[in-house]
């Protein structure tokens, strides 16, 4: 039921999946929201720092996510090759592109050599800062690689309800509740 089986996916792979997704959406509207406030804005400091600390427990969450996959049984895949090796391929950019958003984001906001507090909890220290145009460099590829990971993420979601709809596959099904990770 917690965990995997080869039939379906456990209670933490279905939560740390829709928590990720539900965080990595909200990341990316905040950050798009945020660049277009004011200095004067009340949000102008505040924002950033919801920001920041958001994605800072998404690291954490995608890390324990990897780790967890790696432990844990993947239920089969359904569908032709091809549609197989594009799922397998299309996870693979989801998570590359996710790492990419969040380490280049730890990279803007240590630039300074500033650590990120992460809601007032902890300190994340600033291990690399200083670089030459750190912040713009970072900055750059935090923008596409969040933009590419938002599309590929709708791409993802218009997929499984595919698979739903039109090929009557239980892929969105496995997703939402464990009754499939309980047939072993």
């Amino acid at each position: 039921m917690w965990g995997n089986t080869r039939s379906g996916w456990g209670w933490v792979s279905i939560a740390v999946h829709w928590l990720s997704a539900l965080a990595i959406f909200g990341l990316f509207a905040l950050g798009w929201w945020m660049t277009g406030l004011g200095y004067y804005d009340h949000w102008y400091h505040l924002a950033p720092w919801w920001h920041k600390s958001i994605g800072i427990v998404v690291v954490l969450i995608s890390i324990f996510r990897v780790v967890w996959r790696l432990l844990q049984p993947t239920p089969v895949a359904h569908g032709k090759p091809l549609e197989q090796l594009a799922a397998l391929i299309g996870h693979g950019l989801i998570y590359a592109l996710t790492f990419i958003v969040l380490i280049s984001g730890y990279l803007i906001s240590t630039a300074e050599g500033e650590g990120i507090s992460v809601f007032g909890w902890f300190t994340v220290p600033a291990l690399l800062s200083g670089l030459p145009d750190q912040a713009v460099l970072a900055g750059d590829v935090h923008w596409y690689a969040a933009w590419a990971l938002a599309i590929l993420a709708v791409g993802h979601g218009l997929a499984a309800f595919k698979h739903h709809w039109v090929d009557r596959q239980d892929t969105l099904t496995r997703m939402l509740s464990t009754r499939a990770a309980k047939r072993r």
